[in-house]
């Protein structure tokens, strides 16, 4: 019974501690640019993400480790995203995988004040791919 109530009792506390850490975070802190590693080839890039006229959140590609790879700043990869300040979590947009068809859905959210948790998916949320974005203070420059 002891056992059971030390078990309660830390559960409700890191639950509460999860979510004061994520009210922290506000809309417009996913602005900025991101170090993104790509998970299939391990290629570095760096992102940028602003907010357009519309309020929604849009990211482009703005540097690129691989140098055969600079076809790809200035895409527009990411389109659409909402704040849902419910949830404090991005979601609702579309995110392409540059170099190929199609767009996926995507949601996004902090798990930490520099690292970006990235869920893009086709469908359902199952079937999709997990990455993490670290956040970076300026813009790299292109060799």
């Amino acid at each position: 019974m002891q056992m059971m109530r030390k078990f309660i009792i830390l559960l409700t506390f890191s639950l509460f501690c999860t979510g004061f850490t994520q009210a922290q975070y506000k809309a417009d802190d996913l602005l900025g640019y991101y170090y993104v590693e790509d998970p299939f080839i391990h290629e570095g890039s760096q992102i940028f993400i602003t907010k357009n006229g519309s309020g929604l959140y849009e990211a482009v590609v703005t540097w690129v480790e691989n140098p055969k790879k600079k076809k790809f700043i200035g895409l527009l990869f990411l389109e659409k995203l909402k704040w849902d300040e419910k949830d404090k979590e991005w979601n609702d947009g579309t995110i392409k995988y540059p170099g190929k068809n199609g767009n996926f859905s995507v949601n996004m959210h902090f798990v930490d004040a520099n690292t970006l948790k990235v869920r893009g998916y086709w469908g359902i949320a199952m079937l999709g791919k997990t990455v993490y974005w670290k956040k970076e203070k300026s813009r790299r420059k292109q060799d």
